[in-house]
């Protein structure tokens, strides 16, 4: 984007940007703020991983493990997968909450959301309307006082016999307390919410909703360009799902740098940090979640990475192109290719793999086996590839 495209693309009394990206430069900051570009900080394991991102987005769908495991092994290897759920789910050191989607996020963002709660809080319900919110609610207060931490089954059960979003009164009065913050998710157990009061699991320090609105939007846009490195306006939103008209009207007071990225068409702000020290050190090589929040925002994937990426979960199987789960490969700081893992006993089958050439079969393979090896798999069979040739020399090279 050349300078007169930027001014015209800032909004009027927009900064003059302070400095100029190159497109390398904005793909290599993001991959360094990401935690996939450098030594990484093994010593601060997954709660490092956790703070450093601000959120990691949890997600139903189990194939090689579920998406909140995958991001961790992303960045540090393979941890193991216990260590890895007792460092989100013990002690007072997450909880979960609303921002990009359902999240793990770090406590000490508790006071950021109370913007988000008071905006429930005003609009008086979410999807579903209690028969009677006053004594339905006044219920769950006074079995969890009385009980603990309990999850929606044992409060009474979570569903009214119907589909799963035919939620019974209890879990939707549950549900309500969590979206307005009387009540908390600090841990899971079998995949079930644990729900506790927020007095009780939240530290004394930050179990306050002292900031308004601006100054909780403020410190999660800067908390998201921290954790993005460089990112656009739509980016910044995205990232905890706030508007972009929110993101306006704090962006001058979040310590953000205006920036031109060359081949960007809007304007972008950079961590101050990221800016300071040009990005070096090892790559990762390793298989993405598609829910990381390296590749959660597809137009940004698209942008820095020149790669289409959707989640096809949902789509018609007859419909897929990359298969059910497909996870992008990252090696030398690119997405290569994609793969759509399943397990079938101790092997780790690639049900469908595409590769950006031969430059990615190595890359592939080594993923492959780490990937295998991290969930306990002793092989690994490709089903199929999109390129014949290349097919053979991935074969050729999980077997070296």
């Amino acid at each position: 984007m050349t300078t007169a495209a930027a001014a015209k693309a800032r909004k009027p009394g927009a900064r003059t940007p302070e400095h100029h990206l190159s497109a390398d430069d904005a793909r290599r900051l993001a991959l360094r703020a990401q935690g996939l570009l450098g030594a990484p900080d093994r010593r601060a394991g997954t709660r490092g991983v956790l703070r450093r991102l601000g959120a990691v987005q949890l997600d139903t769908i189990s194939v090689l493990a579920r998406s909140h495991e995958l991001v961790p092994y992303a960045r540090l290897g393979a941890l193991g997968r216990d260590a890895v759920e007792a460092a989100y789910w013990s002690g007072d050191h997450a909880f979960e909450y609303w921002s990009h989607a359902a999240c793990i996020l770090p406590v000490e963002e508790w006071p950021l959301f109370a913007f988000r709660r008071r905006a429930f809080q005003a609009r008086g319900h979410r999807w579903h309307i209690m028969e009677d919110a006053e004594r339905s609610c006044a219920a769950v207060r006074d079995r969890l006082k009385a009980e603990g931490p309990l999850t929606a089954t044992e409060l009474g059960g979570a569903k009214n016999g119907g589909e799963w979003y035919d939620w019974s009164e209890t879990k939707i009065a549950v549900e309500w307390l969590l979206d307005t913050g009387e009540v908390v998710c600090t841990r899971r157990r079998g995949w079930k919410r644990v729900y506790d009061l927020a007095e009780r699991a939240v530290p004394d320090a930050l179990f306050h909703d002292d900031l308004d609105d601006a100054a909780c939007v403020r410190r999660l846009v800067a908390q998201a360009g921290a954790a993005m490195g460089v990112a656009t306006r739509a980016d910044l939103a995205d990232y905890h799902r706030l508007k972009g008209e929110q993101v306006d009207a704090v962006i001058e007071e979040t310590g953000l740098v205006p920036v031109e990225v060359a081949g960007w068409s809007k304007p972008a702000w950079a961590d101050p940090a990221a800016l300071e020290a040009p990005p070096r050190g090892r790559h990762r090589t390793t298989l993405l979640s598609p829910f990381d929040s390296l590749v959660w925002d597809r137009p940004r994937t698209e942008r820095i990475f020149g790669f289409t990426h959707r989640l096809e979960a949902y789509v018609p199987k007859t419909k897929r192109i990359h298969g059910y789960f497909a996870m992008p490969l990252l090696a030398g700081g690119r997405l290569l290719g994609r793969v759509d893992p399943a397990r079938d006993g101790s092997t780790l089958v690639a049900r469908q793999v595409s590769l950006d050439g031969p430059k990615a079969v190595e890359p592939m393979a080594r993923a492959l086996r780490e990937a295998a090896e991290w969930v306990g798999c002793h092989a690994v069979r490709i089903e199929r590839c999109d390129d014949a040739k290349l097919a053979a020399e991935l074969v050729k090279a999980l077997a070296a």
